[in-house]
């Protein structure tokens, strides 16, 4: 089995490739370079996109070009949402969805037209996910803004009622593996709370204490493929 693995920001890279084994940079030919290695005994290669949804595209359909994966998983930190998951809980999101996407008065707030309402991560991959203590499986909701207020998670909120975790990528990956027809699902650690007085420095605070562990699931994850 191939295994793709997308993650956003440097720092998010530098808590994985130290778990991947004979680990080397390759440069594709669309200009893109990932790093190759074997993750419990199973092919990966492990690309940074960047931030934001147009980053998150480009990259994952490069990715899925260059590597061919079997799945794309895509992992990192998320925003909670002052619900069941909390700083340092881990989201599977068993669905992930945008958050920002109007087409239009005849088209569902939060839907692409002619795409999914919801991306759903295949059934057969949630069920390898022991979801008990920190791991929580749910709704990750995406779009192109960081998320520090009260006022905007409210609306997010509203939108979807249950939503767990908020990022800027998953919705973005999800769609582009939708079109190409790769299974994908998005494992992300919570760092801070949105709207809350400290978001800020907890957001500062995680990056000086988050331990490569709370990547846990996503290595067991990889164990069980």
């Amino acid at each position: 089995m191939k295994i793709a693995i997308i993650v956003a920001m440097t720092k998010e890279l530098n808590l994985l490739l130290p778990i991947i084994n004979s680990c080397k940079e390759v440069s594709s030919a669309n200009g893109f370079s990932y790093y190759e290695g074997l993750m419990a005994g199973k092919e990966v290669a492990v690309m940074q996109c960047g931030i934001g949804k147009v980053n998150a595209a480009v990259g994952a359909f490069a990715l899925i070009e260059a590597f061919h994966p079997d799945i794309v998983i895509n992992s990192g930190v998320a925003g909670g949402t002052g619900s069941e998951a909390k700083i340092l809980d881990v989201v599977v999101g068993d669905r992930v969805a945008y958050h920002d996407v109007w087409c239009g008065p005849c088209a569902e707030r939060g839907r692409i037209q002619g795409m999914p309402m919801y991306f759903e991560a295949p059934a057969e991959v949630l069920a390898k996910i022991d979801e008990s203590g920190h791991v929580k499986k749910g709704l990750i909701a995406s779009g192109d803004q960081f998320v520090d207020n009260a006022g905007e998670l409210a609306r997010i909120k509203t939108l979807y009622h249950d939503v767990l975790a908020v990022d800027m990528e998953s919705a973005a990956i999800a769609q582009v593996c939708h079109i190409k027809g790769v299974p994908f699902t998005s494992i992300r650690v919570v760092s801070d709370t949105p709207g809350e007085a400290d978001n800020t420095s907890q957001y500062q605070h995680f990056w000086d204490d988050a331990p490569l562990q709370t990547f846990h699931v996503l290595t067991q994850l990889i164990e069980a493929l």
